[in-house]
């Protein structure tokens, strides 16, 4: 993936010396064994790295701080052994500036009933050392993911690598920039927002950069380059005959790679992990770009469209977040509707950018107007996407705080649409078409989504929650008279906790 850093996570364990050496060292034993046992192939999306055992409330507080300065570090395990009086941990957990799990586990997985002794009782104290440590942690308002069961359960590993691709989006998000070539679409309200405020919370920027300065790079092209992502793109996928050399569209596809070749540099020497168009301001381009969006994506980086960041930012967060997931995650836009008495379905595309990461067969290049903008026509990838479950995600700016939305989806199969020339998906929603619309209409959820068939609802979850920031679900519990009383609840709640911990 384009510009993803190293991150790894680090695994503390909470005791004290009121145990003895002999005790803290078998502590140590314990605790290095499960670091190793989560750290088993297929286990983690991270490293987990063993941190040490912290015992002290001076040792706690250099040995967290150390771990905050460390860029590498996404998020911080913590776990104890044995009883670790909690008063030791307010000034590390008070500067603490990383995403926190609390991993509620022990070493043995079975009591040895006939050999209990009080040495025994002493040593595997996690029962009530966990409790002690979740009392200061929710007395000090800490967010943070607990994670219940034995560390060789298999849910237990499931849960903490949810939490941990989670926190590798949170780390990626961490003074990465975002591109925005020229402003928001004229006059449409849902895609603009606070840029200050998301800087603020989640620790992007987002940029402003004239379309004229991404020209000069499409310009500059080197002709070799440029023809040799011709026969990438020809190796790659099917193509239309008007865009094979000597085709009547084939100078079309070399401005395509000019472009590529042009936004990949210009992103990956400003050091931004996404970007944002608009048709309506397109100045010293031949056509907007189609096709480098979606192969762009498909290595990693964000995209919205219309100038919208919130999606260009979500789209680059389920990249990392499903990193070595099939499966795939786009831009993407509810466009219109099958009504159907039986079949109430929604039909998502957008003019060109969609991921071709979600495609269920080989992609095709075709050559279609656009019918706005007022450009040459461009190239784009044509086809659609696999079935099966995934979910539809928004942030929105509400001006005061943000809110995410989180719609679960049934990517249906397509039927044959051969006048329709772009990438399409077709879903059925969660609970049902009629409530879930109705949902995300009060919720104020935009156009524009982020949609993933490889990430599931509780990585979104935990990554809301690191934030802290607003989740509502869509999915087949939601019933619209308690949606629309957690949007009453949230509002007080959120408001509330903004004003008391920023």
């Amino acid at each position: 993936m384009e510009q993803l850093a190293e991150a790894e996570l680090y695994f503390v364990c909470g005791s004290q010396h009121l145990y003895g050496p002999q005790a803290l060292g078998r502590v140590e034993e314990d605790a290095v064994e499960v670091v190793r046992s989560l750290n088993a192939p297929g286990r983690l999306p991270l490293p987990l790295r063993f941190a040490g055992v912290l015992t002290s409330s001076a040792e706690i507080r250099s040995r967290l701080a150390e771990i905050g300065r460390d860029p590498r570090c996404a998020g911080v395990v913590v776990w104890m052994h044995t009883f670790s009086p909690s008063k030791m941990w307010i000034a590390g957990l008070s500067s603490l500036s990383k995403p926190l799990c609390h991993l509620h586990t022990q070493y043995n997985r079975d009591l040895p009933w006939s050999e209990i002794d009080m040495d025994f009782m002493n040593l595997n104290q996690s029962a009530h050392g966990d409790r002690e440590a979740g009392y200061l942690q929710a007395r000090m308002g800490i967010r943070r993911k607990v994670v219940v069961g034995h560390h060789a359960d298999p849910e237990v590993a499931e849960r903490l690598a949810a939490w941990a691709r989670a926190a590798r989006a949170w780390h990626d998000w961490q003074g990465a920039r975002f591109a925005r070539f020229g402003d928001n679409m004229r006059q449409v309200a849902v895609t603009e927002g606070d840029k200050v405020a998301a800087e603020l919370r989640f620790g992007f920027s987002v940029d402003g950069f004239g379309v004229g300065d991404l020209a000069e790079r499409v310009r500059a092209a080197p002709p070799s380059e440029v023809a040799a992502l011709v026969e990438e793109y020809l190796a790659s996928y099917d193509a239309a005959a008007e865009l094979l050399p000597g085709g009547r569209s084939h100078p079309a596809l070399i401005e395509s790679a000019r472009i590529e070749l042009g936004l990949r540099g210009f992103l990956r020497d400003n050091g931004c992990k996404g970007f944002t168009d608009t048709f309506e301001d397109l100045t010293g381009l031949g056509q907007l770009p189609g096709l480098p969006a979606q192969r762009l994506m498909a290595d990693g980086y964000g995209f919205g469209g219309e100038g919208d960041w919130k999606a260009a930012a979500l789209v680059r967060a389920l990249k990392v977040m499903g990193l070595g997931l099939p499966g795939g995650s786009s831009f993407m836009e509810d466009y219109t509707y099958h009504l159907a008495p039986q079949s109430h379905l929604v039909l998502g595309a957008h003019m060109l950018e969609v991921c071709p990461s979600l495609a269920s067969h080989r992609p095709r290049m075709e050559i279609h107007p656009l019918a706005i903008g007022g450009k040459d026509d461009p190239v784009r990838l044509v086809f659609s996407a696999g079935t099966g479950p995934a979910v539809n995600v928004s942030l929105i700016d509400l001006g005061h705080r943000f809110r995410m939305l989180a719609a679960a989806v049934d990517l249906q199969e397509l039927p044959p649409m051969p006048k329709l020339p772009v990438a399409r998906a077709l879903w059925s929603c969660r609970p049902d078409f009629k409530t879930a619309t109705a949902a995300w209409i009060y919720a104020g959820g935009s156009h524009h989504t982020a949609l993933s068939r490889a990430v599931g609802p509780e990585v979104i979850e935990d990554f809301a929650e690191i934030f802290g920031v607003e989740l509502l679900p869509i999915d087949q519990e939601t019933r619209l008279p308690q949606f629309r009383q957690l949007l009453r609840q949230g509002e007080a709640y959120y408001g509330l906790a903004q004003g008391l911990r920023g």
